[in-house]
């Protein structure tokens, strides 16, 4: 097969992995390697300088011993086979390397033969990679289920993050689903590679030259839609992850319809829930960078977000009790919990109170939303003046500012928030 119809194959075949945006890294260029890796970050994403940033994401096969109903590279499915050797892999990312059209590598692969087996041939190609082509740009690496720790061990040697996809939200849809993995054999790579992060680390501090394991972490990403899970069950197991193995980031990753099995919805009509995944990006932002727990945010009465409202507003509404808050005197934690502020206003609020007490007027040139945060503060006692908002118009009037649509007169299910201020 010519190297051009094995890209296609296998760059398509990696289209559906969403764990791969960011870098987290800054490695400067060395002499005597190509590239090197920046904090911006990679794949198809524009960082904060502006520039785009992109990274080849491609399987090395996509020839797989497991059949999981979800996945389009399942062992039962009729589709085009093709595998890289590790050379061919490593000529063509140099290839698109030099010709500026990449940063770096995203390397998954299918399970061939077996795991162990796999993570050989990736830890093969990225040795290759990075010892005699001399490759010193970002390479993110997943690890395989089921490999020998020893294996996964040397492959985060070479990577700069790693990733092990937790795939479905339950043990029992796993089982349903994809019944060749197992809970334990997804965990355990987590496990470990947070330990090899933790060590690599303390090395570090006695030696700078000790070698580097993972350095930019490891993510992992769950599959949103294609079971019955709730929202409150995802968002407790991604609490749950980021506390015990200190992950970078969870991604979610709405299901697409790439099988006809009847333990999936059925792919005639069904519509990926995009806005969900949107909803649950915008959770999970609250629980790494606002202090929210997942029980603060939905609970047995609301176990899933309101696809009208971005969850710290619908938070806001269900506890009038914790508004207004006052600009001059509340603490950090409380400013995040306002619509409207995010973590940098926040720390401006703090920093220009020191002068003097702050109104209105300078929190818009501090760059606050108050379209938003004005229903839900007081500066030095005060409301905004002319603000003129029923209670019962309170949440209308939220929905109108995230889009004029959705201001309609409301389903019955949103009834709770009626009586909000």
């Amino acid at each position: 097969m010519e190297l051009l119809d094995k890209l296609n194959i296998l760059a398509g075949a990696a289209k559906y992995d969403a764990s791969c945006a960011s870098s987290g890294l800054d490695r400067a260029g060395r002499p005597g390697t190509i590239g090197s890796t920046t904090l911006a970050g990679c794949c198809h994403t524009f960082s904060a300088d502006g520039r785009c940033v992109s990274l080849l994401k491609v399987l090395l096969s996509n020839v797989c011993v497991f059949d999981c109903q979800y996945c389009v590279n399942r062992r039962s499915n009729d589709l085009p086979r093709a595998a890289f050797t590790p050379r061919e892999l490593c000529e063509l990312t140099m290839g698109f390397y030099r010709r500026n059209y990449i940063e770096g590598l995203f390397l998954s692969s299918a399970v061939v033969r077996s795991p162990d087996y796999t993570t050989e041939l990736l830890i093969q190609t990225l040795r290759l990679l990075r010892e005699e082509y001399r490759f010193g740009g970002y390479v993110h690496a997943k690890a395989i289920p089921g490999a020998d720790p020893l294996l996964t061990r040397r492959l985060g040697l070479l990577a700069d993050r790693m990733s092990v996809n937790i795939e479905l939200p339950s043990a029992p849809s796993l089982a349903l689903l994809a019944p060749d993995k197992k809970k334990e054999a997804i965990l355990g790579p987590m496990g470990q590679i947070r330990d090899g992060i933790a060590l690599s680390r303390q090395e570090l501090q006695v030696s700078r030259y000790a070698p580097r394991f993972a350095p930019a972490g490891q993510s992992t990403q769950m599959i949103v839609g294609a079971t019955g899970e709730s929202d409150r069950q995802i968002l407790t197991l991604s609490q749950g992850l980021y506390r015990k193995y200190q992950l970078r980031r969870v991604y979610y990753s709405a299901y697409l319809p790439v099988s006809t099995s009847p333990l999936l919805p059925a792919p005639r009509g069904f519509q990926p829930p995009l806005l969900r995944e949107h909803r649950l990006y915008q959770a999970d932002w609250l629980l790494r960078y606002y202090s929210f727990q997942a029980e603060e945010l939905l609970d047995e009465d609301c176990p899933n977000l309101d696809a009208r409202l971005d969850p710290k507003c619908c938070w806001a509404l269900r506890h009038p009790d914790f508004f207004p808050v006052e600009v001059n005197r509340a603490d950090y934690e409380a400013l995040l919990r306002v619509p409207g502020l995010g973590v940098r206003s926040a720390r401006r609020i703090l920093t220009a109170r020191r002068v003097g007490p702050l109104n209105f007027e300078g929190l818009k040139r501090l760059g606050v939303v108050l379209k938003r945060a004005q229903y839900f503060l007081t500066c030095s006692g005060r409301r905004m003046s002319g603000l003129r908002v029923a209670e019962d118009g309170l949440l209308r009037h939220m929905l109108a500012l995230e889009a004029p649509a959705l201001a309609e007169p409301m389903p019955e299910q949103l009834s709770l928030f009626d009586s909000a201020v």
